[in-house]
């Protein structure tokens, strides 16, 4: 399988003050397109830091980030913004919905950010809810959905503009345990259905059934 993420010897230092933290030491993994790989750590391990580096949130202190084939440069916010928007798609813990719009309009106003607009963007946004099975929940409001379909609705979102990663941060912390596993289920399928690759970050051991594999980070270093 063809490598869409990698992470080459990064390192991350952040300045408080006077004083220096070392997050990440000399970090290196892949994640390959097809697959489904768990990010699993303590609190404080640096694993949510790795994530958002990896999403071209945050840039490395020292080190090299591949994003579908193409080299992150650090001193770039153009390029780190347009790889956001052509290559990642990101689910996080909390869903991050628009409470005043609707499902539809949700997606809709991230393709919007991407430069789709009008009826196109709409139709689109509308075939990324019917993926997710929400073809009857499209103009509800986030106040009338359960926790796992808001978490639909954060994926489908991820999706809009086919991004070939898919970056998710504890997407199954607010939801029970049927829900959670639901989700992670259409994880896994739209993972191996469209060929994109998955980097979960979690807590829930549950991950484990769907994931590829499993890497252990602790204290800023990949577990042996």
């Amino acid at each position: 399988m063809e490598k869409v993420l990698e992470a080459r010897n990064v390192d991350k230092v952040f300045e408080e003050g006077s004083q220096t933290v070392a997050v990440l030491h000399g970090v290196s993994m892949d994640v390959r397109l097809g697959e489904v790989v768990a990010l699993e750590g303590p609190s404080g391990s640096g694993k949510t830091t790795l994530l958002s580096i990896l999403g071209c949130i945050l840039t490395p202190t020292r080190g090299q980030v591949v994003v579908a084939g193409e080299t992150i440069d650090p001193t770039s916010p153009a390029q780190l913004r347009d790889v956001r928007r052509r290559s990642i798609g990101f689910v996080f813990q909390q869903y991050n919905l628009f409470p005043a719009l609707s499902a539809i309009e949700n997606v809709e106003y991230a393709l919007n950010v991407k430069g789709r607009k009008g009826s196109a963007a709409r139709e689109e946004a509308e075939r990324a809810l019917v993926r997710v099975g929400l073809a009857d929940r499209l103009h509800f409001l986030p106040r009338d959905l359960s926790g796992g379909q808001k978490q639909r609705v954060a994926i489908a979102r991820a999706l809009a503009g086919s991004p070939q990663v898919l970056l998710a941060d504890e997407p199954t912390a607010n939801l029970d345990t049927v829900a959670g596993m639901q989700v992670l289920e259409l994880f896994r399928d739209l993972a191996k259905g469209e060929a994109k690759g998955l980097l979960i970050v979690t807590h829930d051991l549950k991950v484990r059934e769907i994931a590829d594999r499993v890497v252990g980070i602790r204290d800023g270093r990949l577990a042996a």
